[in-house]
């Protein structure tokens, strides 16, 4: 498994993702195809398919930065748990991920040259599949100026879906790929002067295209590299 440097981290979140790093490699074999897609510095949203619980950390020690995840407000309440995510740079947002306070904060940690992870699908999959996208991850790329990433887990689903109790730990492999950076350049200008009706629109289209990247990204499971 390849090591990027990991400067610039504070000590608990290096700790966390030498340690997630760790988990994943001895219990699921993972591979890590083109991280270095995502940009070391800025502002820069990574958007992924979602199967697992497992996910957003996968998605997230693959590149060698901080990023920020998103959880839910209630979550922050617990003592010792609510401070660990706060650590690793959690963003609160409401049961849908939605809601005007959520937003806003996703955008200021863009603002700051943060790197956020989001899902278009909203939710796990019940089923393996890819699902629509909803338009909510649109509305923060049109709002935000920051790249988007495509990203696509493999095998999480079969590790660990929302139909078991405990994780199927050393007979699934898990891989995550990343694609080339999206810039959305001519939506977000379309987006400052259109009617109401058509940046909905805009927002969908966003969330679609970021679905369609994922899809096309395939699993590379018998070449051997780990970019």
């Amino acid at each position: 498994m390849s090591k990027p440097g990991v400067a610039r981290m504070k000590l608990i979140y290096r700790l966390g993702w030498h340690a997630w790093r760790t988990f994943y490699w001895y219990f699921f074999r993972w591979k890590i195809y083109h991280f270095e897609r995502v940009p070391v510095d800025g502002g820069v949203i990574l958007a992924s398919n979602h199967a697992s619980f497992l996910d957003p950390p996968l998605v997230g020690t693959a590149v060698p930065r901080e990023i920020n995840y998103l959880a839910r407000e209630s979550l922050f309440h617990w003592p010792i748990f609510g401070w660990l995510i706060r650590q690793w740079n959690s963003v609160p947002v409401d049961r849908d991920g939605g809601g005007a306070a959520g937003l806003k904060a996703i955008l200021n940690r863009l603002k700051k040259g943060g790197a956020i992870i989001m899902f278009p699908e909203g939710t796990r999959t019940h089923d393996g599949q890819l699902q629509p996208a909803r338009s909510g991850i649109g509305l923060a790329v049109i709002k935000s100026k920051v790249p988007v990433v495509p990203a696509r887990i493999f095998g999480s689903f079969e590790a660990y879906s929302r139909h078991m109790l405990i994780p199927r730990f050393l007979i699934r492999e898990m891989a995550v790929k990343y694609a080339e950076p999206m810039d959305f350049k001519e939506l977000r200008a379309e987006a400052k002067t259109c009617s109401k009706e058509r940046l909905k629109e805009i927002y969908q289209e966003v969330a679609d295209q970021l679905m369609e990247k994922i899809a096309a990204l395939e699993p590379c499971w018998d070449d051997g590299r780990k970019d």
